[in-house]
């Protein structure tokens, strides 16, 4: 992570998981038009195969900052193929973003990577309900929500509880409806601030690195 640090702000790492397609890329480079470095989609998914694609390959990292935090975020990966690379990003998580498309609801790695993040030991998920405007049906967003609140029951996360905000990453990059766009963004990270607690860090123990490859 580049740019300067803020040391006054508590530091929280944090993540976008969720379904190959469903807008973890999108999301993240709304997040930083209104909280960091503004970083295009293309800018995040900068691999060449990455951009043929359209997919998200490895973990990227992006950093930004609310009135009270700053958040060093990982963007990772949603196709199954590249599941190490999220688990690798999902270790360093001291809470996480999970993206469902409102349109398509969960889905195999929507499952997938809240099994993960439980099994590796995200404390907390905020969920961003993604493509409302795709839904013009209000029941069935509400559907949506609901099957995903089960989901995370069963993997024993706080299903009731978690907050789930609805909008759309689109809009919020294209300025195309302000609602569903900007005021969802700052809802999001304004839960994201409430919700995911300020993680304790053991500053007497050795200093401990995650490494991918070598």
């Amino acid at each position: 992570a580049k740019g300067k640090f803020e040391r006054t702000k508590p530091h929280v790492n944090i993540g976008t998981i969720g379904h190959v397609d469903h807008g973890k890329t999108s999301l993240t480079a709304a997040i930083t038009k209104y909280f960091g470095e503004y970083k295009r989609y293309d800018q995040i998914d900068a691999a060449p195969e990455e951009k043929a694609r359209g997919i998200t390959i490895s973990t990227a990292h992006v950093e930004y900052e609310t009135a009270n935090r700053h958040y060093a975020h990982v963007d990772c990966p949603g196709h199954a193929d590249y599941v190490k690379n999220m688990i690798t990003g999902a270790a360093q998580m001291d809470g996480a973003i999970l993206v469902v498309s409102a349109a398509d609801g969960p889905m195999p790695q929507t499952r997938e990577h809240i099994l993960l993040a439980r099994q590796v030991g995200v404390p907390s998920i905020v969920v961003f309900l993604n493509k409302v405007d795709q839904v013009d049906d209000a029941e069935l967003l509400e559907l949506v929500e609901l099957e995903v609140r089960e989901l995370l029951t069963k993997n024993e996360f706080p299903g009731d509880d978690i907050p789930i905000v609805k909008g759309s990453a689109l809009a919020a990059l294209e300025d195309s409806n302000k609602t569903i766009g900007e005021d969802a963004i700052r809802e999001l990270m304004a839960q994201v601030d409430a919700y995911i607690p300020t993680p304790v860090r053991p500053l007497d123990k050795p200093f401990l690195m995650p490494i991918e490859d070598v």
